[in-house]
């Protein structure tokens, strides 16, 4: 079934699209554009890095997801890795170090991965592991961030290293964001993005998308506000229900339709910004892309998993390479039970097959 979809080339060619789009975002920026222009040569040598494992049988994906901290300034309400225990206060004694994390992102570059998202809890908690990340120009690193930490450090560091793209989390108007997030971060994202634009630097948004912010999130009016202050690209993440009592926020599939179809008018209207819907576009690349097809989440603690939302493993990142990290046998296992290609209809696939998974690493 895998072997009837082309991953490599989707995704390479994935890769290719988005750095043709920040340069049509950044060509009035020198700074920006000369930095672009450098890693177009680097992704191409990446690709070919992944051309070369795949020809030995191994796949290298072009993606990570990395959560590097358990820490966060701030307690929003319905928060997935609060309530999974995977961020909190007292949970990052057994966090990988920042040495460790520096090597992992060396190895990421001669592998040739050429995305690594940054997430956390809150990643700028952890400034040294950022500053890492800044010295592998070969390497974009989306920072999912809260923005309430971005300060003049912050600003600089970005500033000077254009390969970290901070990605501001927020969840519509003024109301809705301080609804979720607490009074007071609607107005500090407002002006962290000023501060951003000041210095022409490229930034996103990150939107978890619910029933009851679904028309305004994917509104040409609401993007066109943000746009003009600087941001060049959205991601949207389906919520993913924590406990019972917050199933009424998970969209359905009216809300994936309604996300879909905005955002393809989004596209359309605003060629020179980025929109992806997680996991709502995977339906679109052959099935679930986790577990080393497209990508793998690395937790706080080392530990490689299929997915963020898919927290279990066998393999920890403390204790082997990378390369080994992607032989895992709960990897192996997925992708050879096929469930990764299971028809996708929107949500995640593996979260919602929880139970399998767990019979799966069982037998690891």
């Amino acid at each position: 079934m895998e072997n009837a979809f082309d991953l490599s080339t989707y995704m390479s060619n994935g890769v290719e699209n988005i750095i043709k789009s920040i340069i049509k975002a950044s060509f009035k920026n020198p700074k920006e554009t000369a930095f672009i222009m450098n890693y177009m040569i680097s992704s191409k040598e990446a690709k070919k890095r992944r051309e070369s494992f795949e020809v030995k049988g191994m796949n290298i994906p072009p993606f990570l997801i990395s959560s590097i901290t358990s820490s966060c300034n701030l307690h929003c309400k319905g928060c997935y890795a609060r309530e999974n225990n995977t961020c909190g206060e007292g949970l990052d004694k057994q966090q990988m170090s920042a040495d460790r994390w520096n090597e992992i992102f060396d190895e990421a570059k001669k592998l040739g991965i050429s995305f690594i998202l940054l997430a956390g809890g809150e990643p700028l908690m952890r400034l040294e592991v950022i500053q890492s990340a800044a010295k592998v120009k070969e390497i974009i690193f989306p920072i999912f961030t809260n923005g309430t930490m971005i300060d003049d450090c912050y600003i600089n560091l970005f500033d000077k290293n254009r390969n970290l793209i901070p990605i501001l989390s927020i969840e519509g108007r003024q109301e809705q964001t301080d609804k979720r997030r607490g009074n007071g971060t609607y107005e500090l994202l407002m002006k962290c993005m000023n501060s951003l634009k000041k210095k022409d630097i490229l930034f996103g948004i990150s939107i978890t998308v619910t029933r009851e912010n679904i028309q305004t999130v994917t509104s040409s009016t609401f993007f066109n506000e943000l746009y003009t202050m600087g941001c060049r690209s959205v991601v949207f993440v389906e919520y993913v229900p924590v406990t019972e009592a917050t199933r009424g926020l998970e969209p359905t599939d009216l809300e994936r339709k309604i996300l879909e179809d905005n955002q393809e008018k989004l596209r359309k209207e605003f060629e020179d910004a980025i929109f992806i819907s997680f996991p709502g576009d995977e339906k679109y690349t052959g099935g679930c892309l986790a577990a080393g097809r497209g990508f793998f989440h690395i937790n706080v603690n080392g530990g490689a998993e299929p997915c963020p939302f898919s927290p279990y493993s066998d393999t920890n990142l403390k204790e082997c390479s990378l390369l080994e990290a992607l032989k895992s046998p709960l990897f192996k296992h997925i992708k050879e039970s096929e469930i990764l290609a299971l028809e996708h209809t929107g949500g995640c696939l593996l979260f919602q097959k929880e139970a399998e998974v767990k019979k799966m690493l069982d037998c690891c």
